[in-house]
């Protein structure tokens, strides 16, 4: 039996990964760094206030001495991240950890995140099947196959849980912990000091920021933790998400705080256009046309962009590109072949663009990824595209004209069947999944559910004319909920039921909720359901 530190319960059991000893090491960061969490999350709060009451998002004044700074560059490329040019992504399941490991990627993204599902099982034994990768103790068999590790497997990328979520099944002192602190702290007690060791380093992907200040928490976790495990100051490397509409305007600032432990920044498209909807909730300007039209080309996706790879290249770090949501498509020759198209396409925007790397969610998407940036870009990396003609300004992040755009009634279509069959999986315990030929995750179905809502709020017409309002919704809500148990393996009637109340009730909110992750949480693994967080609701 697990003996726990004085003060904390677990509520849920997996002795091998939640020892005594990690459990003293997750108090102690919990102890000593919650609060500070818990004061960034208001300021958000604060933000949006500030937003709604019509002000608007800016470069900060009281940086600019950093961002005008030429001087200053980050850490070095720490081993087996020098070339980044293909990352697959997945969640932390034994079987995909093998084959991400082994895809020929340069690198995992292991994911407790967006296209995880964070019962008490995925979280914990995501850890141990990490820890077995890392020893290369992971192999098995499953219905006759064998799953083993490649000699040379993809350098291994954790993205703990956002700052937001919370891991209620850990309280310390009566309070639950960060998501964020307990998984980053798991696997960092647990293989931090292995991976040195065998040429490589805890390396992450930190989600959901919106503030330099909350890059500056990861740097003090980081500095905490190395010291607490006696591992070598500067072996962390993390590469932040720019997936925030408040971020884009702190891209310096945020690899400032994280110099000494910074490996880049991602564009995190899909998040970014759900936060550009969230945070500009109350401007009527901002309203977006179909998702599909939503693409990296219109304005202030170019922008942001353009602006990660400047401020990047500047500060000799890696611009890593997004994910293309498009995947492989069997028994249609013609609908596959259209949906790589799209999938090059993508790539080759990103590699001339000057990105370093690129993200896939297929092992069968590598080859073209890799083709085209082993075509592309002749060294590790193009620290060198330098990118100094970009001149990008506040207007430029935020201008939401798309030419040709419309709202459809496909369109709403769409976004009810990606939010309701999302929600549904997600509440069977599955966090990413495949819907109409393109991979959803928590991002995606974010957009989904938010253009509903803002639709809604606003008012908005279909291109015929038609207002959108949530009786409409419900419409395609009751046509769409019967198909969803025959579509996706694992999902019953009571997931389906929980998941279009709960799509009909945020259509009808005077604010919709800033995730559907921490609203849903209550459902999972037997909760009473329904409850949400304070923080939920801006």
């Amino acid at each position: 039996m697990t003996q726990v530190p004085e003060g904390v319960q677990v509520l849920g059991a997996q002795e091998e990964i939640i020892t005594p000893e990690a459990l003293k090491f997750l108090a102690a960061l919990h102890r000593t760094f919650n609060a500070t969490r818990l004061s960034l999350l208001d300021a958000r709060h604060a933000v949006q206030r500030r937003l709604d009451s019509g002000g608007e998002l800016g470069f900060l004044p009281e940086t600019e001495h950093i961002r005008n700074d030429p001087s200053w560059t980050c850490a070095p490329p720490a081993p087996g991240l020098e070339d980044r040019r293909v990352e697959i992504t997945g969640p932390t399941d034994r079987k995909m950890v093998v084959n991400a490991l082994n895809s020929g990627a340069k690198t995992f993204m292991a994911d407790f995140e967006d296209s995880n599902c964070p019962t008490w099982a995925n979280m914990v034994n995501g850890q141990v099947n990490l820890r077995d990768a890392v020893r290369r103790q992971i192999d098995f068999e499953l219905k006759g196959k064998q799953y083993r590790l490649v000699e040379n497997p993809a350098t291994l990328i954790v993205r703990p849980r956002g700052w937001h979520l919370e891991e209620p099944r850990v309280l310390v002192d009566n309070q639950p912990m960060s998501g964020s602190i307990f998984d980053f702290a798991l696997f960092f007690f647990h293989n931090a000091a292995y991976l040195l060791e065998n040429g490589r380093g805890p390396y992450f992907y930190l989600p959901k920021m919106e503030h330099h200040l909350e890059a500056r928490l990861w740097s003090d976790i980081f500095y905490f933790s190395q010291s607490y495990c006696g591992i070598p100051t500067g072996s962390i490397r993390a590469t932040v998400l720019i997936e925030t509409l408040p971020a884009a305007f702190q891209m310096d600032e945020i690899l400032w705080e994280l110099r000494a432990h910074s490996s880049g920044l991602n564009c995190g498209r899909w998040d970014y256009i759900f936060s550009f909807i969230k945070r500009r909730r109350e401007d009527r300007n901002a309203v977006l046309p179909d998702r599909k039209d939503v693409t990296m080309e219109v304005g202030f996706m170019e922008s942001y962009v353009k602006l990660l790879i400047k401020t990047c290249h500047r500060r000799k770090v890696a611009a890593m590109g997004g994910m293309s949501a498009q995947i492989p498509i069997k028994n249609d020759e013609k609908a596959n072949a259209a949906a790589m198209a799209k999938v090059r396409a993508d790539k080759l925007r990103e590699v001339t663009a000057g990105h370093d790397g690129t993200w896939i969610a297929h092992p069968l998407i590598r080859k073209i990824a890799m083709d085209i940036f082993d075509e592309h870009m002749h060294g590790p990396n193009q620290y060198h595209v330098r990118r100094e003609e970009v001149e990008v300004r506040a207007q430029d992040l935020l201008n939401p004209k798309i030419i040709g755009g419309k709202i459809t009634e496909e369109g709403v279509k769409s976004n009810v069947e990606a939010a309701l069959s999302y929600c549904a999986a997600w509440l069977s315990g599955n966090g990413c999944v495949p819907i109409n030929h393109l991979m959803e995750d928590a991002a995606t179905a974010e957009i989904a559910r938010m253009q509903l809502w803002q639709w809604v709020y606003h008012g908005a017409s279909l291109d015929t004319g038609k207002t959108i309002t949530p009786e409409y919704i419900d419409a395609f809500i009751k046509s769409t909920a019967p198909g969803i148990t025959k579509t996706i393996a694992g999902v019953n009637d009571k997931h389906v039921e929980i998941a279009s109340r709960y799509l009909s009730e945020q259509v009808r909110k005077e604010r919709a909720s800033e995730f559907l992750t921490v609203d849903l949480m209550g459902y999972l693994e037997g909760g009473s359901g329904g409850f949400v967080s304070r923080r939920s609701m801006l």
